[in-house]
């Protein structure tokens, strides 16, 4: 399956935005100095959605291999690592990674990152046991989640834990007053989907066909809303 024009011009659009627009804000807001009050309830949200989606994978990984897609400034990948897991780190963003890498411990226990810049979808990151992408598709139309999620579910053997915005009444006016008062420091807006609109594309992928839904939560406070999804192999 190809990628879409929307996918294609979406990913342009998110790289120019962690690379050059808001890089210094989220070196910030990934790091332990003081932020406003906004940015603290995004900052908690994603320490929170973080640590579940890390409760979601097995405690012991060594011999597994892992796709943090998205990977920031690399949190995850440091925890998944810390547990014994060969990580494929992997993020739009040039600048982020290199932070990334500046911030890599000096110890990970018996585990390793492989940090890179480019696209999570490239099929020559190759295989591995589970995938991981924190709010790294919430900017992306429900169909077009549904089609990076099905490229990388034919490379993936167990598990995919992803993020999505949350359709809500909240998450709409946030997003409607997102645009009626754009700044250029904002990232680019979010797309919310519905679980049940996923569960629906998903029925149509023929690459899908042997996965089904897992657990779900939702993590809110503040400013920070996204829901967490597991999607399981057969």
């Amino acid at each position: 399956m190809m990628e879409t024009t929307t996918y294609q011009r979406r990913r342009g659009e998110i790289e120019t935005y962690f690379d050059r627009t808001a890089a210094q804000a989220w070196a910030r807001l990934t790091s332990t100095a003081p932020v406003g009050r906004v940015r603290a309830t995004v900052r908690a949200g994603r320490d929170r959605m973080r640590a579940t989606l890390l409760g979601w994978l097995p405690q012991d990984l060594r011999g597994r291999r892992i796709l943090d897609a998205g990977c920031g400034t690399g949190a995850l990948a440091v925890e998944a690592a810390r547990r014994g897991a060969e990580v494929v780190a992997i993020d739009l963003s040039p600048t982020l990674v290199a932070l990334a890498r500046e911030r890599l411990p000096e110890a990970l226990g018996g585990g390793s990152i492989d940090f890179r810049s480019g696209d999570m979808l490239d099929p020559m990151l190759g295989q591995f046991d589970h995938v991981v992408a924190m709010d790294s598709l919430i900017h992306y139309r429900a169909d077009d989640v549904v089609a990076a999620l099905s490229k990388l579910a034919a490379r993936t053997a167990t598990s995919i834990l992803f993020t999505a915005a949350p359709r809500t009444p909240a998450t709409l006016a946030m997003l409607y007053a997102g645009r009626l008062f754009p700044r250029g420091n904002r990232s680019p807006a979010i797309e919310p989907v519905s679980p049940a609109e996923l569960q629906r594309l998903m029925a149509l992928d023929p690459t899908l066909a042997h996965w089904q839904h897992g657990r779900f939560d939702t993590v809110t406070g503040g400013f920070y809303k996204s829901q967490a999804m597991e999607w399981k192999r057969l």
